[in-house]
């Protein structure tokens, strides 16, 4: 393999790896590839076996590689199969298949990129360059890198500092995650932690600290100073005049409805009572969101929306709960935590909850190696470690998958079988050789001194087993929060909102008042359907609104 480089001497610049056994191809690929050459190291060459060599020595000696594409080639070891070996070298670089233009209409290649894909062994495939320049090429290169850089940093924007298996640092950390703000994490009693909180002028201490770019320290702050002061987000509403719609919940239905809303010339303000982007947050990668053939993940998703629904003018206000809606003359009358305001419609898009679990040893053990939900951000916590989820639905096929890369073995367990869980989902769950399905289980006990160290799995009618646990994820059933609605607002025996009572599809049996998303009864639990509901129900929003103006005018 060819290393060309700029600056000879040893430097610590991650690697960019490019394999193709056509002569013509790779000086193209290095000709491309040059441009990365002031922040990366480029190493190009036409044999797989050489680049598997130089992987193996370059994982012994701790070097960093970002983005390792191989072509196919037509014998020894195959594009594909040095790819799938790069995983368990350099986990974290992003692996492109190269394939010529028109590739994947060859049927052998096409099936070769699904079987990698499922299995988890390539990121995507990588067009060969084909011209000089070819952005098209540089597209896919630029979100490699950008991934790799995310996953990989170390301070970034924030940096939280905590004892490891603290409750308040991990709700700090989880928190932070859902709202997509990078950050990096130091146990306290780490090197790095000390080194970084004496540089601002602060003891490292058993509470959790925020040190903020400016190298400003939060110590132990609430969610609401770390949404004011750590991320900048509005926690707090004065006089917010006449509002067309108030949307309850910033999930993807609630910023679909934000996003059309606004766009539309509706004054629109969000409210959550925690962040952006509700249960999809958590997931690690959604494969199967139209338009996005690579999949992205939850956060990027809810990150996406929030900024577009925000350059188009839609107010947000989170960390606050909604604590009443009732009926006006002119529309309704909004509670939020004391605070009343007016609007002509609302829109209810609150999404779910999962269920607890019930097992009093684990509910104390909760933040401390018990989790309900999943962030990806706390898998590298877990690596080597024996990870349980509960649950059979897609969130808990995507925290196995995610999980799957950092610890050395992930148990679904699920109380009939994952029939819920899509079918390109449920393929690369079983593929994972280190990802175990347990049909017809139920955790019933567990327990440990500081933290999670032991779960009791019970299968069928046998007695159960106690096994070894490092972490549970909890990811079952879904609750909605509607107790707080009033009387007039109907809801079916589990107490989701019902729809269609007034004359339009998506208005509850208030007039005035909408249901979008996981919270309405009968509705698809999918993310793309949640948004598909939110930007349809605007539409509505519009008709009841031009009723009113007509009735006034009446």
């Amino acid at each position: 393999m060819a290393e060309h480089d700029l600056n000879p001497e040893s430097d610590n610049r991650p690697f960019i790896f490019a394999v193709d056994p056509d002569p013509q191809a790779i000086r193209r690929i290095t000709g491309e590839l040059q441009r990365y050459q002031a922040d990366y190291r480029i190493v190009c060459g036409p044999s797989p076996e050489a680049a598997l060599a130089q992987l193996e020595r370059m994982r012994d000696d701790g070097e960093q590689v970002a983005i390792v594409l191989a072509a196919r080639g037509d014998q020894g070891l195959r594009g594909e199969e040095l790819l799938a070996r790069v995983y368990d070298l350099h986990p974290y670089a992003k692996r492109g298949l190269l394939i010529p233009w028109g590739g994947w209409a060859d049927e052998e290649t096409a099936e070769v990129i699904r079987r990698a894909m499922t299995l988890g062994h390539i990121d995507y495939y990588v067009l060969k360059p084909w011209t000089t320049p070819d952005e098209l090429f540089h597209r896919l290169v630029s979100e490699f890198l950008q991934e790799w850089r995310r996953a990989t940093e170390g301070r970034l924007e924030l940096t939280v500092v905590a004892e490891p298996w603290s409750s308040r640092g991990y709700e700090i950390r989880n928190l932070l995650a859902r709202t997509g703000v990078p950050h990096a994490f130091y146990a306290n009693d780490s090197e790095e932690a000390r080194d970084l909180l004496q540089t601002c002028g602060f003891e490292v201490s058993n509470r959790p600290a925020v040190v903020l770019p400016d190298d400003t320290v939060l110590d132990d702050p609430s969610d609401e100073e770390l949404a004011e002061h750590g991320y900048k987000v509005r926690t707090e509403i004065d006089d917010p005049g006449e509002l067309d719609v108030v949307i309850v919940g910033a999930g993807p239905a609630g910023l679909a409805a934000a996003v059309y809303a606004s766009s539309e010339g509706l004054r629109a303000l969000v409210v959550d009572h925690a962040s952006i982007g509700g249960q999809a947050r958590s997931s690690a990668r959604i494969r199967n969101y139209l338009g996005f053939q690579r999949g992205l993940t939850g956060r990027e998703l809810a990150t996406r929306a929030y900024q577009q629904a925000w350059i188009f003018g839609t107010e947000f206000l989170l960390m606050r709960s909604v604590t009443e809606v009732r009926a006006t003359e002119a529309g309704q009358r909004v509670t939020i935590e004391g605070k009343v305001i007016e609007t002509r419609s609302v829109v209810l898009a609150m999404g779910v909850a999962y269920r607890r679990l019930g097992v009093p040893a684990l509910e104390k053990l909760e933040g401390a190696g018990v989790f309900y939900g999943s962030s990806p951000s706390d898998a590298q916590q877990f690596t080597g470690g024996n990870v349980f989820i509960i649950g059979g639905a897609n969130s808990a096929g995507q925290a196995a998958v995610h999980l799957s890369r950092y610890a050395a073995n992930v148990t679904l367990v699920c109380r009939s079988s994952p029939r819920a869980m899509s079918q390109y989902l449920l393929d690369e769950v079983t593929a994972k050789e280190n990802i175990e399905i347990k049909p017809s289980a139920r955790v019933v006990d567990g327990g440990g001194e500081a933290r999670l160290e032991w779960l009791a799995v019970q299968e069928g009618s046998s007695e159960a087993e106690r096994v070894s646990a490092d972490a549970l994820f909890i990811l079952i059933g879904a609750r909605p929060n509607t107790d707080w609605l009033p009387a007039e607002i109907a809801r079916d025996d589990h107490g989701f909102v019902r729809t269609g009572a007034g004359e339009h599809m998506f208005e509850t049996s208030l007039s005035g008042v909408f249901a979008v998303g996981d919270v309405r009864s009968g509705s698809v639990k999918r993310v793309a359907s949640a948004v598909g509901e939110g930007s349809v129900v605007i539409q509505q929003v519009h008709r009841h609104l031009a009723g009113l103006r007509e009735s006034v005018r009446t």
